[in-house]
């Protein structure tokens, strides 16, 4: 027992300096508004809903600390030459916005501000649909607005996006109060996923969940099924990428919701190093983002319960620990815009690319392959 306990508290550095490889200062307060450029850049516009406690430092607006409910609308622009997959982080406060992401206006709201804002956004159009992105473990509240901006803007989707941001501290070593805080905003989630649902002018929902994030998402989807039944079946697709969630655990959420749930698409990688030393501190048990999709464990759970898988262990980003190749490689985004745009998981018979590397996919009779995405 000793034993156990000392060398969990030696690998909590080594996992530091393992997710910190490649790590870069970034610049904090960066919701103080830049000047726009002349010429007009790409903007994204979100709502944001959160459990964070509000900042009161000038252009942090949310920390780490948890709060109740609370609401925000974001403009976001983006650099005219951004590259596919990055985040362009600005060098310094307030951001120029010709290199980098930039903040045009950020406003926190109340709830009546934040209905009555969605439903402008429904009654415009162009899209009816809503995409809900859970961020992941170690996010400061910009990490997850801005990488949720170039997550919407590189997919290409037209529906409504909408950040729901968990109070994670943004600190390596914050592990256990990330998973607290995720567990802590499983209500918050529901009532956000439930008025969406509610709201009779939304044709359908996505929701897009990302490392820990997909803790709080599935939880929720499960506590959803105990509270009225059942899932509704607006809420279509369910995207789990790089899911920090024991695979035993998630078998049993799976099996919780039945088969009126929505569609899920897992995206695995085998070389992800943050899942792995999450593994490690879990006791060794496999995360669902890190599976094979092919091994015997796991192939016939997967094709019983109409789980497609997206295997990005040979994509290559530049991303060391290799826990950001959903948002950060162009046909990796690409294919989930694809599947925003359909409403349905992309598979084998939906989706052709240039034979690169290996996608497994598994469908509803079995895994199958299609030519992978590259980079």
């Amino acid at each position: 027992m000793v034993n156990k306990f000392l060398t969990r508290r030696i690998a909590l550095p080594l996992v530091a300096l393992l997710l910190c490889a490649g790590c870069a200062q970034r610049p904090e307060n960066v919701f103080l508004a830049s000047e726009p450029l002349a010429t007009p850049t790409a903007k994204v516009d979100m709502l944001v809903a959160t459990t964070r406690q509000p900042s009161a430092v000038p252009g942090e607006m949310f920390g780490g600390a948890r709060g109740t409910p609370g609401f925000a609308e974001i403009v976001i622009s983006i650099p005219p030459g951004h590259k596919t997959g990055a985040v362009e982080w600005p060098e310094k406060i307030p951001a120029d916005p010709a290199v980098s992401f930039a903040t045009v206006s950020a406003e926190t709201i109340s709830r009546d501000e934040a209905k009555a804002r969605f439903a402008t956004r429904l009654a415009r159009g162009p899209s009816r649909s809503v995409l809900v992105f859970v961020h992941g473990y170690n996010n400061r509240f910009d990490d997850a607005v801005f990488r949720f901006a170039q997550i919407v803007h590189d997919s290409g989707t037209d529906a409504i996006p909408v950040l729901f941001t968990w109070p994670s501290r943004g600190k390596l070593l914050a592990y256990g109060y990330d998973r607290d805080s995720a567990t802590y905003s499983r209500d918050a989630l529901e009532r956000l996923l439930q008025y969406l649902i509610d709201d009779k002018s939304v044709s359908d929902i996505s929701v897009l969940a990302h490392s820990m994030g997909n803790w709080v998402t599935l939880e929720t989807l499960r506590q959803m099924v105990i509270r009225d039944g059942g899932i509704s079946n607006k809420v279509r697709n369910v995207m789990l990428a790089d899911a920090d969630v024991d695979i035993d655990i998630f078998r049993t959420q799976v099996a919780e919701m039945g088969k009126k749930r929505p569609d899920f698409t897992i995206f695995v990688s085998q070389d992800d190093k943050a899942l792995a030393a999450s593994k490690f501190l879990w006791g060794s048990t496999a995360r669902v983002g890190e599976i094979d999709p092919n091994a015997a464990a796991y192939k016939d759970f997967l094709a019983e319960n109409r789980i497609s898988v997206i295997n990005m262990t040979d994509i290559k980003t530049d991303d060391r620990v290799n826990h950001g190749k959903f948002a950060e490689s162009p046909k990796i985004i690409q294919l989930i815009g694809k599947q925003l745009a359909t409403g349905q998981p992309v598979t084998d018979q939906t989706e052709k690319v240039n034979p690169v590397s290996t996608v497994g996919m598994a469908t509803a009779g079995a895994i199958t392959a299609i030519t992978s995405v590259g980079q």
